[in-house]
């Protein structure tokens, strides 16, 4: 327990994921037992994730998938449990040996975890052996957002990603991080803007790989699948037709808002659950192109994502049976999605080519007019710390360079 924690009497406690054996044999069974439908009518995934994509993935998950592999590599990291407003709350803390490390909270999404962030770890708290420099160090600390991999399930309305910014505040403050700065992709970055609009006393600042620049008029027109309005620039105009193919193909998002209560076969099945996860047809990095690229023996488009490391972060779903908790964030959320926020402290933004749309600087010099750092990348998707750790890794540290303070102290305790 760290000395804040002690003053306010916050405990926080050590935590070690460990699966009953029997947990995973039941997995096993029921991947074997899956009732199968009869394939997809069309050459394409137009119908969703085609039908020989999953029956393999299956028999590998079934047989040859090992989850105590993946379940090591997360002990191995300093994990804790801490309840905040109620809810026990799971996080790794990962401290540099460089004192002067700049504390950054990272938020992961949906349909991910604290998996997602497992390969940038090293690369930022110990920058000298991954091709950086010392002043380069961060602190990391990584929570499982509520109703996702082993923090606690609401029970109760209201835990949207303005209750998480709040929530995450207090997690740093608890850590004795007095100054520290914030990332996310995906419902992450929409915490991270509530971050930044919340302004806590410490956050000096917050850096995001989704941003949300489009301005009103844009927005509108494009939710309404609307001819663009006039004067916009070439690049603004490919940003607007990268917006109406994403809410053209957001099903899943939709019924999630609207229903997730009623997705109890993810419950169930483990292969309901998987191709549930996969089928995001709105990006080539999401999670599907690196399975059917795996299943190919051919590379994905974004990333450098495996079958096994897609399998990692499903299984967490299956093994902590969050599907439906994880879904009701969608139902939580009542507020725009690419839509500036109005946020006016500091912002670094990473554009990944295979994300929902590739912001245009132009929006975004007016959504963040503090803004730091703008660099559009050669490549990676919409899990970029996932698909390109090293590019991730130095976008981080380019992009919060100019915060950094010597002043900043480790945590107290």
């Amino acid at each position: 327990m760290t000395a804040v924690a002690e003053q306010t009497g916050a405990a926080i406690r050590p935590f070690r994921a460990q699966a009953p054996d029997e947990a995973l044999a039941e997995m096993r069974r029921r991947i074997s037992a899956t009732v199968w439908p009869e394939a997809e009518t069309v050459p394409d995934t137009s119908q969703g994730v085609p039908l020989a994509t999953m029956q393999d993935l299956a028999r590998h998950w079934a047989t040859d998938y090992d989850w105590r592999a993946c379940e090591a590599r997360l002990n191995a990291l300093p994990q804790f449990i801490t309840e905040i407003d109620g809810l026990d709350v799971h996080f790794l803390h990962v401290r540099s040996r460089h004192d002067d490390a700049l504390p950054l909270v990272v938020n992961h999404g949906w349909p991910g975890s604290v998996i997602e962030q497992l390969k940038i770890i090293e690369p930022l708290v110990d920058p000298t052996a991954h091709g950086g420099s010392a002043s380069d160090a961060f602190h990391l600390v990584i929570p499982s957002m509520p109703g996702y991999g082993f923090s606690g399930k609401p029970t109760s309305t209201g835990w949207g990603p303005e209750r998480m910014g709040r929530a995450w505040a207090e997690l740093m403050h608890r850590l004795g991080y007095p100054r520290y700065v914030a990332q996310g992709g995906d419902w992450g970055a929409f915490v991270v803007d509530q971050m930044g609009l919340q302004a806590p006393d410490g956050l000096l600042g917050i850096h995001t790989n989704m941003p949300a620049v489009v301005p009103a008029d844009v927005n509108a027109a494009a939710l309404a699948g609307a001819p663009p309005p006039d004067g916009l620039s070439a690049e603004e105009r490919r940003a607007y037709d990268q917006l109406l193919r994403t809410f053209g193909q957001v099903e899943y998002a939709r019924y999630m808002a609207a229903r997730p209560q009623t997705l109890y076969g993810i419950a169930d099945s483990p292969v309901g659950l998987a191709a549930w996860l996969l089928d995001h047809n709105d990006a080539d990095g999401q999670p599907a192109a690196a399975v059917t690229a795996a299943l190919d023996r051919t590379s994905s488009a974004t990333g450098e994502l495996t079958r096994d490391e897609v399998l990692d972060n499903i299984t967490l779903y299956w093994l902590t049976n969050t599907g439906v908790s994880a879904s009701r964030l969608y139902w939580e959320y009542r507020g725009g999605f690419f839509d500036a926020k109005g946020v006016t402290i500091p912002v670094a933004v990473s554009v990944f080519p295979g994300e929902q749309y590739q912001a245009p600087r132009s929006w975004t010099e007016r959504a963040y007019p503090g803004l730091v750092h703008f660099n559009e990348l050669a490549a990676g998707g919409h899990f970029a710390a996932w698909e390109q750790p090293q590019l991730f890794t130095e976008e981080l540290r380019a992009g919060f360079r100019s915060l950094r303070r010597p002043e900043i102290p480790a945590p107290r305790g």
